[in-house]
């Protein structure tokens, strides 16, 4: 199973959902694999880059979760960063190509995106687009809670389309009054499937693994 995991925004927690789902059913037994199409970074953070922290979760190389020559070191979107270091632009094809390639015929597969799911992963498409060019079983859409959810939700979910979604609110805190209406108005009113942490985003996904495996 293939899934797509984007954002709302940047810095919403893609990798950190990513990488302890991962870790979470690769504890339950199960074969998973990461993919990091492309990444950005600032070259003078200390702090891992994504690729390493999803390479530690399923225990590989970072580099074999993010090729070499996609490490891009400019913060900034991937095709952006690729233009500021004067290397060659890179369609979504060639970052989808790669993916295949790389994909192992693991129980679950995540595909992470960069920045939010409309932000630019390659010189002609986003995380939206890559997801539909994979043909993604599923999309994790990785929210924050507080302010602003409802309208970032659906603004993401529309661009993801008809795609089987998971809405997970991240840092979300059930003491928290906002968080809570926030929740039940994403799910109530707006029909979505939440997770609110790593244990309801795998039930989530086992479920839906199970439903695609029945005749």
């Amino acid at each position: 199973m293939l899934i797509v995991v984007t954002g709302t925004a940047t810095e919403i927690g893609k990798t950190w959902c990513t990488a302890h789902l991962a870790e979470y059913l690769v504890a339950e037994g199960l074969h998973v694999s990461v993919h990091k199409p492309v990444q950005s970074f600032d070259p003078s953070d200390t702090a891992p880059t994504d690729a390493d922290v999803l390479g530690a979760a399923v225990g590989v190389d970072a580099y074999a979760v993010c090729p070499p020559h996609r490490w891009l070191a400019v913060p900034m979107a991937p095709p952006m960063a690729a233009d500021a270091l004067g290397l060659m632009p890179f369609r979504l094809a060639d970052l989808v190509a790669e993916v295949r390639i790389a994909r192992s015929g693991a129980d679950f597969e995540f595909v992470e995106g960069a920045g939010g799911v409309r932000s630019p992963i390659a010189l002609d498409g986003d995380s939206a687009d890559l997801a539909a060019s994979l043909d993604a079983d599923a999309v994790v859409l990785v929210a924050d809670a507080g302010l602003g959810t409802i309208n970032s939700v659906r603004l993401a979910a529309a661009a993801v389309g008809s795609r089987p979604l998971l809405v997970w609110l991240n840092r979300f805190d059930a003491g928290v009054d906002l968080h809570q209406r926030n929740h039940d108005w994403l799910r109530d009113t707006d029909g979505f499937e939440l997770a609110t942490d790593v244990g309801g985003a795998a039930t989530w996904l086992r479920d839906r693994a199970m439903r695609r495996a029945r005749p």
